[in-house]
């Protein structure tokens, strides 16, 4: 097989949302499962319905990039190994996980109570840095991209996912 064409797995974000009290608790969670500190996203636009204004910290985040396969098993192993297939797109998957206490090896913690988080897992091929870079830039062709279909194989091999 041609070595540019072997997918790998480029990082694994996890990302809670809400606003101030219900935040910090997503926050504690975040860096209590990974061991990293969570970065906060800030609204942009104003959303009156939901009670949104620019400038809110409505969400965190910790990406992982390196050491991530034990991790990933565990929440693999929370959701059966079973996935749908609308849950993939080009280059990543997303899914759910609606409590952390259904984790292998994660106690409950009174200080952030019963908590979901959302994890997007995102892959690459050698040779992506080429578009990402400043100096040099340059194009990559859409076989270069990464279908459903292979993300599909990926998984089955790597980590034995089931797909509805």
């Amino acid at each position: 097989m041609n070595p540019m064409k072997k997918i790998k797995i480029e990082k694994v974000i996890l990302s809670v949302g809400g606003s101030g009290e219900e935040l910090e608790k997503g926050i504690q969670l975040l860096e209590m499962l990974t061991n990293k500190k969570a970065a906060k996203t800030i609204s942009r636009k104003r959303i009156p319905s939901l009670g949104v204004r620019p400038k809110l910290e409505v969400g965190a985040l910790v990406t992982l990039r390196k050491n991530f396969n034990e991790l990933l098993r565990k929440l693999f192993a929370t959701i059966n190994n079973q996935l749908r297939k609308k849950q993939i797109s080009d280059n990543n998957f997303s899914f759910g996980i609606k409590e952390y206490i259904e984790i292998p090896g994660v106690e409950y913690r009174r200080d952030i109570g019963i908590r979901g988080f959302d994890v997007t897992i995102v892959f690459k091929r050698s040779g992506r840095r080429v578009i990402l870079k400043k100096i040099k830039r340059g194009k990559i062709p859409k076989r270069q991209k990464i279908t459903k279909e292979e993300i599909i194989k990926f998984m089955e091999e790597n980590f034995q996912i089931k797909f509805e």
